[in-house]
């Protein structure tokens, strides 16, 4: 590989993620996600915080409660903001222009969950003075605030490679939406499904459960590289899958 091509890589996938992210500043879909996301968080928040139970709870729970509400959230976001990376463009004709461009298959998927991934982690950074307020009548750690979003990040990106993947399965948004959220579904399923059945097949649910063991220490605070290592695995083979497939229809 000469010096020059990684450039050219870099740059094509620099182009993408400009262009999908401008889109998603341009479009109404972007804030109406964004506000449903902020609303549903402060509304979430308010009542953990300061509802009749808020008296009962450390500060540190009332931290957990909201990163474990936020991750429900982000990865309904994750599936609204998604379904239309590769399904519009063939709506609109505009795929064409991709696949008869030099940009590749891998760098197109890049660069689309890559904006994606930043307009999301955008709408999850807005809601970091909801764990701040927390200090005006409690103490929390900077070390929790920064692994729970985190985790936000991390399970924001396995869901958005979700939904890139059904994305790139059909031409049709309500259908991406529809296999999007099922996948998506399943994997947050899992968790409760590996509590009541037994051994050995209660450990592979719980290996492979997106929420519930795997989140569950971003939520407390804690740091483990299992977690993490489990969240890029999903978002590699899901945005790999997304890969071929659109390899495959390049050429139907």
């Amino acid at each position: 590989m000469t010096a020059a091509q990684p450039a050219i890589t870099a740059g094509a996938t620099g182009v993408v993620f400009r262009r999908e992210l401008g889109a998603y500043l341009r479009s109404p879909m972007g804030y109406i996600v964004a506000a449903t996301v902020l609303l549903l968080d402060g509304l979430l928040f308010y009542a953990q915080a300061l509802g009749p139970s808020a008296g009962e709870r450390l500060s540190g729970q009332v931290l957990a409660g909201f990163f474990y509400n936020a991750s429900g959230l982000t990865a309904i976001a994750a599936v609204a903001l998604s379904i239309r990376l590769v399904a519009e463009e063939r709506q609109t004709g505009t795929q064409l222009l991709l696949d008869t461009s030099p940009v590749r298959d891998w760098e197109i998927v890049l660069g689309k969950f890559l904006s994606a991934l930043a307009f999301l982690t955008a709408i999850n950074l807005a809601t970091l003075y909801m764990p701040l307020l927390i200090l005006v009548n409690g103490k929390v750690s900077l070390a929790h605030v920064l692994t729970g979003y985190l985790g936000l990040t991390l399970i924001g990106g396995a869901v958005l490679a979700v939904g890139l993947f059904a994305s790139a399965l059909t031409r049709h948004q309500l259908v991406a939406a529809a296999t999007a959220s099922l996948v998506t579904g399943t994997l947050f399923l899992l968790w409760p499904l590996s509590r009541i059945v037994g051994p050995p097949v209660s450990w592979v649910f719980a290996a492979l459960a997106i929420h519930g063991r795997h989140f569950a220490g971003f939520q407390s605070g804690l740091f483990h590289l299992r977690d993490v290592a489990y969240y890029v695995a999903l978002t590699y083979f899901f945005l790999y899958a997304a890969t071929k497939i659109m390899e495959a229809k390049r050429w139907e």
